[in-house]
């Protein structure tokens, strides 16, 4: 069973920075399509940002020019760059991936943005 791992997680001032990766296992093959998604207490589960196979990304409108997508396909491993943090970055955060087997999560890495 493949599995995806996040790290990277912590607790930071607002202005500050952190950067979070994605591991997938071995036995996840050929991912199409990365994303990380949030979580916050007492929302729903909300895009973040995502990057297909070919680089092409996507952002929420939210985190549009602090967020950067990135990911090095040979590792199966994405990244999430977070610059300018804020409160409101504050939640849980998940990695998604997708291949021709279906949708894979991890369990998520906590943010927490406050001074």
């Amino acid at each position: 069973q493949g599995q995806l791992v996040e790290s990277g997680g912590d607790l930071v001032q607002p202005g500050g920075s952190l950067r979070l990766s994605c591991a997938a296992s071995g036995s996840i093959f050929r991912i199409s399509g990365m994303g990380w998604y949030r979580q916050a207490p007492g929302k729903l589960r909300e895009l973040v940002a995502t990057i297909t196979s070919r680089g092409s990304t996507n952002y929420a409108d939210s985190v549009k020019g602090r967020f950067t997508i990135s990911r090095d396909s040979a590792k199966n491993t994405a990244y999430l760059q977070m610059n300018s943090l804020k409160p409101e970055d504050t939640a849980v955060y998940y990695c998604n991936a997708d291949n021709y087997r279906g949708q894979y999560w991890g369990r998520g890495t906590q943010v927490t943005v406050s001074s």
